[in-house]
């Protein structure tokens, strides 16, 4: 289902499906087990602008760190299980606002009823995730392979579990390394289930060829109407990931807000360090909430030219530089000077 139609779910305070707004997932790298350093990191993402987290829970201190967790944090908190239903349960008892299962790698019926249950009890969303790596070995040589099909197939085989205990308070993840392969199960997969689906290239790579990857495959699903949370795995920072995942959103037209950086490749004619320049003002520019598209150029002859459609600019020359506002040169400043007095403007933009 298409996310305007996908089904309304609760996750702590925020709501997903049914059209609501696109959120922003990350997870922690952390040992669930020390608060301190996952507060401290989860904290950091929600500066970031992450909308949801999610905790690895291996061991019953990771399920009981959860509580203490809680009281620090102001995100929905998603409980990662891999194998041991206990885990799943303790989660929820300490306050995990959704819960996220393989239900292949639980075990038996009565463990997943068992999960199932406390969810039910509880009104905590379920997850159902399934990866390509992951793959049935019945469904492999099925479809000849690991298939989108195939993935599919073994997504809504996990979804019709839960149904028939009487649960259908979830959320489905189907992923993949294989971006196209994973574009097209969400196209399979959205023609036959209404309930929200988070979206992710998983092991997408580096923060470089990652970004990439995860731009191109979030890209061709989100833009068909398909996804209602998104993640961006990257081997980096789990702040990375957030910051990718705004910038294709704000891309797409799927959200507002936060300033949008565009700069000029470098040429001959450029006479500072733009590289740098372009970098620092990235950076700079992450602490601001204001919807509005900022441009860093690199020369004065062509710089004013090229920013006409940003709201503001610099551009650099041989050791001083102009600032810009909506294509005029507004002032000239000392090369050193070029970013605080950006910084000025931006500080007093709405004043």
């Amino acid at each position: 289902m298409y996310r305007e139609h996908t089904k309304r779910v609760n996750i702590g305070n925020r709501v997903i499906g049914g059209g609501s707004p696109v959120l922003i997932q990350s997870m922690t790298n952390t040992h669930t087990e020390d608060t301190q350093a996952t507060v401290a990191q989860i904290l950091e993402l929600e500066k970031a602008g992450c909308d949801i987290i999610r905790c690895t829970v291996p061991t019953i201190e990771a399920a009981h760190s959860i509580k203490e967790i809680k009281k620090h944090i102001h995100i929905p908190l998603v409980a990662d299980i891999h194998f041991d239903y206990k885990m799943a349960i303790a989660a929820m008892e300490n306050g995990a606002d959704k819960i996220r299962i393989n239900p292949g790698n639980i075990g038996s019926r009565d463990k997943i009823k068992a999960v199932v249950d406390v969810a039910k009890q509880m009104n905590i969303p379920i997850r159902v995730g399934v990866n390509s790596g992951s793959l049935e070995k019945e469904l492999v040589e099925k479809y000849h392979g690991v298939t989108a099909e195939g993935i599919v197939e073994s997504a809504i085989d996990k979804v019709r579990i839960i149904e028939d205990m009487g649960y259908d308070n979830l959320v489905v993840s189907i992923k993949s390394s294989d971006v196209m392969m994973c574009v097209n199960a969400h196209k399979l997969i959205a023609q036959k289930l209404n309930y929200p689906l988070h979206v992710g290239i998983t092991e997408s790579g580096t923060a470089f060829s990652g970004s990439i990857k995860s731009s191109i495959g979030l890209g061709l699903i989100l833009n068909e109407g398909i996804g209602d949370t998104i993640r961006v795995s990257l081997t980096d920072n789990p702040v990375k990931e957030v910051e990718a995942a705004k910038i294709i959103l704000k891309t797409l037209g799927l959200r507002k807000g936060g300033i949008e950086v565009v700069s000029c490749p470098t040429c001959g004619r450029t006479r500072i360090d733009l590289i740098k320049l372009a970098g620092q003002v990235e950076n700079m520019v992450s602490e601001y909430d204001l919807d509005i598209k900022l441009a860093v150029m690199g020369c004065v002859v062509n710089g004013p030219g090229e920013a006409k459609e940003a709201d503001l600019g610099i551009a650099g020359g041989d050791g001083c530089g102009v600032l810009i506002k909506h294509g005029e040169i507004i002032k000239k400043v000392p090369e050193e000077e070029l970013l605080s007095t950006l910084k000025y403007e931006l500080d007093n933009w709405n004043r």
